[in-house]
């Protein structure tokens, strides 16, 4: 039976249009479906790690924002610091970097379907959701992933550990050229250059931690916040600990948040995720999608590692000692975030 296009992605943030654009650069036919009109806006850190810079490149996506040479860890008595090894990460506004890869996916020939893929129905040779017939489904519609759900490849959430994020801009020039991780009694800042005069501010935190409440926790930041204007409105999302029992069911491949999350914790989610599409849609082309799970496997391990065992961590009586350590051991941070970063 004749098909309505070969790849049909329920998700249109950055993930799945590059899993779109991707897509279209291996000849396929591709359709889009997403209820959000417009430039999609998502509580997030915002710093694309140096990692994610080639995989848009390749993709002929180039988003405008703001250079930042490393990371640093700071816990109001210690700093230490690595600036990358292979060349500077990007801040850059979640608004901007969707439109660039929208406007990119529109040029390649992508297609998009407003609604939301809620029902997800597979049969012999194709699958079918939104009155549409697909030779491949991919699942990115995120952290609460309707897909996954359907599919029956989503597990419940984990109650314990569970952690949120929040985020806000302000309008005043970057104070520093490294992504400032805060670590605090109530949770973990993320200070990220996104323009010439915009700071994005992203909280990570338990449940029930208000933003402005946790600032008190931060003094020297919340000085410098004082008497500033915030150029955007509060966000949220969570809880961010997702998993999956596989990545893969029949013609249906997860990518992105939607195949299952650690946290935010270490900022390279957005990089992960290009490489899941890649890998994807190479399997599909391939004709074998078995061969994704492995992949998945692969791009994901560092971070499910090294993530996991850092939200252990900062859930555990040695969260203190975080920073310390991290000054301590120069040498260990480095090679961490270069592993993160690459």
């Amino acid at each position: 039976m004749s098909v309505d296009t070969d790849v049909l992605i329920a998700g249109g943030g950055p993930v799945g249009l590059a899993a779109a654009i991707e897509a279209r650069l291996a000849g396929l036919d591709v359709t889009v479906v997403e209820p959000r009109d417009g430039p999609i806006d998502k509580a997030c850190g915002e710093g694309l790690m140096p990692g994610a810079l080639p995989e848009l490149a390749r993709l002929g996506v180039d988003p405008d924002g703001m250079p930042f040479q490393g990371i640093a860890y700071l816990d109001g008595k210690r700093r230490v610091e690595h600036r990358f090894d292979g060349g500077p990460g990007r801040g850059v506004r979640r608004t901007v970097l969707h439109a660039a890869l929208r406007d990119r996916a529109v040029a390649a020939g992508v297609r998009f379907f407003e609604g939301r893929v809620e029902g997800v129905h597979q049969r012999a040779g194709f699958v079918e959701a939104v009155g549409l017939r697909a030779a491949w489904l991919l699942g990115a519609d995120g952290l609460h992933s309707a897909v996954a759900r359907e599919t029956g490849l989503a597990l419940p959430p984990p109650m314990a550990r569970r952690r949120f994020g929040q985020r806000r801009h302000y309008a005043l020039p970057p104070w520093s050229e490294f992504v400032e991780v805060l670590w605090t009694r109530a949770g973990e800042f993320y200070v990220t250059p996104v323009g010439e005069r915009v700071v994005g501010i992203a909280l990570l935190a338990r449940r029930g931690e208000h933003f402005d409440d946790a600032l008190a926790a931060a003094p020297a930041l919340a000085e410098r916040l004082r008497g500033v204007e915030a150029a955007s409105d509060l966000r949220g999302a969570g809880p961010l600990r997702q998993r999956t029992r596989a990545r893969v069911a029949g013609r249906v491949l997860l990518v992105g948040d939607a195949s299952g999350y650690v946290d935010a914790l270490t900022g390279e989610g957005l990089r992960i995720g290009f490489a899941q599409a890649r890998a994807a849609i190479a399997a599909i082309t391939a004709d074998q999608p078995e061969g994704y799970e492995a992949a998945w496997e692969r791009e994901t391990r560092d971070f499910r590692r090294l993530t996991g065992a850092l939200v252990r961590l900062a859930a555990s009586p040695l969260r203190g000692a975080v920073v310390p350590v991290a000054a301590r051991f120069p040498a260990v941070f480095a090679a961490a975030v270069e592993r993160l970063a690459r």
